[in-house]
């Protein structure tokens, strides 16, 4: 039953102590309340936190005016309520979970709590203090936001981390492009026509020539450059594997999966993502990644949440990919997503002018990797280097020459250690045995004239390859009837 005035003003008198003027004065609010579970005091502090005036609630069980619900909206019952539970078991509570209700219908977080109030040994009541924890609990939201970001940086930078170690183990430097070779100023007349678009681009040609300088120089002159460049060799991973490699996995996806982990696909995210022997994709993997292509968004493997993505593709074969499609291999429209910007990078054998030049920046690559002092390759040595056939292409000529820079004393490179490079072979016609002797010559010297781009003389033209004095060689292409083609 509700308390009538006189009960009211009789049960403080006995509840409230003499210093009631500091009660009123604290910015906490504070409720007593009787044994019936009817309010005997309000203090100012809760009037202006709740919008309840004293002469509303006083006298009433007001838990259905502040305490009604859950912060969720859900019904909260009188018998759940701390405070009423303290005066059925006299056991003081501390809560900081909840919320008061305002008379606005508004709500609040309070940490609060309900102590009994004893007089002569016997509970006369309970007094409930709270305050609003508002700007607390906001602030704890904040922070969490803001560990959560830092936590989500923390794993982004770990991931690139580890990534760039295992990029910088895998490279043996970077050489740039060198050649003034016609087929090299045509590569990198494409490179930079199509290096600041969006466009998707397919780089082929045969192991060693240099695919992934390529894409790193389209990465170099586009509108990411000050983004990441991630790089995947698709043959380098097995098809269960590639796909948590590009893709990411969470934590316990698969068996070993004992950590959530980013792909490279979300790594390479606002920066272009290169995929090496990119023919080697299972027909599985070749399906997502048409997904991605389309939408620019994957989910990882073990979760059903989509990630976003905004990258620039590269890709890169030494495969003729159409070849692939006609045997079933690879998928069509994945082909033609692909192909939007085909560059054919030549093989070195059909640029051996651009000999000299790749020697030199790689001997100053060599020098810094290997504490050297190389200066250059002797002309007998250039002279094997342009005789050579390079079925492995740069990679191969990077090789010879890192061997012989290890293993040279001398500031020259003179390739001693090496057996004279041979000089391709011409495949014999079925009527070779009736050719001349001067008709075999013939064809010798004009082969080597091309390779030499028709140069006669000095240390990288025909006559020094050929063992002749410049006058020599002359005579001899005037007694041959050889002529430079125009």
């Amino acid at each position: 039953m509700p308390t009538t005035k006189a009960q009211i003003v009789s049960l403080q008198s006995e509840f409230l102590p003499e210093n009631q003027l500091i009660l009123n004065a604290v910015s906490e609010g504070i409720y007593g309340f009787n044994l019936a579970g009817n309010a005997v005091f309000i203090n100012p502090a809760a009037e202006r936190m709740t919008g309840w005036k004293a002469e509303e609630l006083l006298g009433k069980n007001i838990h259905n005016c502040h305490h009604h619900s859950h912060s969720d909206g859900s019904h909260y019952p009188k018998e759940e309520c701390p405070i009423y539970n303290t005066l059925n078991d006299g056991i003081a509570r501390e809560i900081s979970h909840e919320v008061f209700w305002r008379k606005d219908g508004s709500s609040f977080p309070v940490h609060y709590t309900s102590t009994p109030v004893y007089k002569d040994g016997k509970m006369m009541g309970v007094v409930a203090i709270f305050r609003d924890i508002s700007i607390q609990k906001q602030t704890e939201k904040s922070l969490r936001e803001a560990l959560e970001q830092v936590q989500a940086l923390s794993e982004t930078l770990s991931s690139e981390n580890q990534y760039l170690q295992l990029e910088l183990a895998d490279r043996t430097g970077d050489v740039g492009i060198s050649g003034n070779s016609p087929k090299i100023k045509q590569l990198i007349q494409q490179i930079k026509l199509v290096a600041n678009t969006e466009s998707t681009v397919l780089i082929s040609g045969e192991n060693g020539t240099g695919k992934e300088l390529v894409a790193r120089n389209l990465h170099k002159l586009s509108k990411r450059a000050d983004k990441p460049l991630v790089c995947v060799n698709c043959a380098a991973f097995s098809a269960g594997l590639l796909e948590s490699e590009l893709f990411g996995h969470e934590k316990g996806a698969y068996t070993g999966a004992t950590n959530r982990r980013k792909g490279r696909f979300e790594l390479a995210n606002k920066g272009t993502l290169f995929l090496d022997e990119v023919a080697e994709l299972s027909l599985e993997a070749q399906s997502k990644l048409l997904r991605v292509i389309q939408e620019q968004e994957f989910e990882r493997v073990g979760s059903s949440e989509t990630i976003k993505v905004d990258i620039r593709l590269i890709t890169a074969t030494h495969h003729d990919l159409l070849k692939r499609v006609e045997q079933g291999l690879f998928r069509m429209d994945l082909y033609y997503r692909l192909n939007v910007f085909p560059i054919q990078v030549p093989a070195l054998r059909d640029r051996l002018s651009d000999i000299p030049e790749l020697v030199s920046h790689l001997i100053q690559d060599l020098n810094r990797k290997l504490g050297k002092k190389i200066t250059r390759v002797s002309q007998q040595g250039l002279k094997k280097l342009m005789l050579h056939t390079w079925p492995g292409n740069v990679r191969e000529l990077q090789n010879v020459l890192e061997r012989e820079t290890i293993l040279s004393q001398s500031p020259v490179l003179k390739l001693t250690q090496l057996p004279a490079i041979q000089p391709p072979q011409q495949k014999q016609s079925s009527n070779s045995t009736n050719q001349t002797l001067a008709e075999m010559e013939k064809k010798h010297i004009t082969r080597v004239l091309q390779q030499t781009k028709w140069r006669i003389s000095g240390a990288l033209g025909a006559a020094s390859a050929l063992g002749l004095p410049p006058s020599t060689l002359r005579s001899r292409m005037k007694k041959l009837n050889i002529e430079r083609p125009l």
